[in-house]
């Protein structure tokens, strides 16, 4: 651990940790979205509200505060850029501000996929919004694509970035486990639903 990393760490977390879907929907006079759905402050439970923009906006704002501190880490401390983006989803995922409870990573994880190598951000998106697109369940497209993100990464010359995005890849496998419960019962809900 040196103390580029530690730099990495810190920057991560911090920017993953702001929660733009509980700012954004208070912002818009939606309330405290985490008194909706599934409680979640992520985009697909901002949906829940009605407001497709602010559920737009939350989207591209959890994918930028995981790409930019892979980004900056990528220029400011080289080779500490795996750090900063298994920080960025812990941030999102357990930010200080809300009693270490944010959402499941999955936007905050297409950022720092597209910032470690855009090939990975392109394989992550076409597999995020191709089975969005046919299965219409938010759940299961996002736990396709932090799995793509992995194998993205051993078969397009990204082998250095395979272990940061498999340990996000478990995280964020286990912060689903409700909804493949739910999957497994056939009540987990398609987007555009009130949960």
């Amino acid at each position: 651990m040196t103390i580029e990393t530690i730099y990495a760490a810190v920057l991560g977390y911090v920017l993953g940790s702001i929660p733009f879907g509980l700012l954004l929907a208070r912002m818009a006079g939606l309330g405290d979205v985490r008194n909706i759905g599934s409680g979640n402050i992520g985009a697909t439970n901002v949906l829940r509200t009605g407001n497709k923009g602010v559920a737009a906006a939350t989207l591209l704002m959890d994918l930028a505060k995981g790409l930019a501190p892979v980004l900056i880490a990528k220029t400011m401390w080289p080779g500490s850029e795996g750090v900063a983006a298994v920080a960025a989803v812990l941030g999102h995922c357990f930010p200080v501000w809300l009693g270490f409870k944010g959402g499941k990573g999955v936007a905050t994880n297409a950022g720092v996929s597209f910032g470690l190598g855009w090939p990975i951000g392109l394989a992550y998106a076409l597999v995020w919004l191709g089975v969005l697109g046919v299965l219409r369940i938010s759940s299961v497209a996002g736990m396709s694509a932090v799995v793509a993100a992995v194998i993205a990464a051993a078969l397009l010359g990204y082998p250095q970035y395979v272990v940061p995005l498999g340990l996000i890849a478990v995280l964020v496998l286990w912060l689903h486990r409700a909804n493949i419960g739910r999957l497994m019962r056939g009540e987990e809900p398609k987007v555009g639903s009130k949960k």
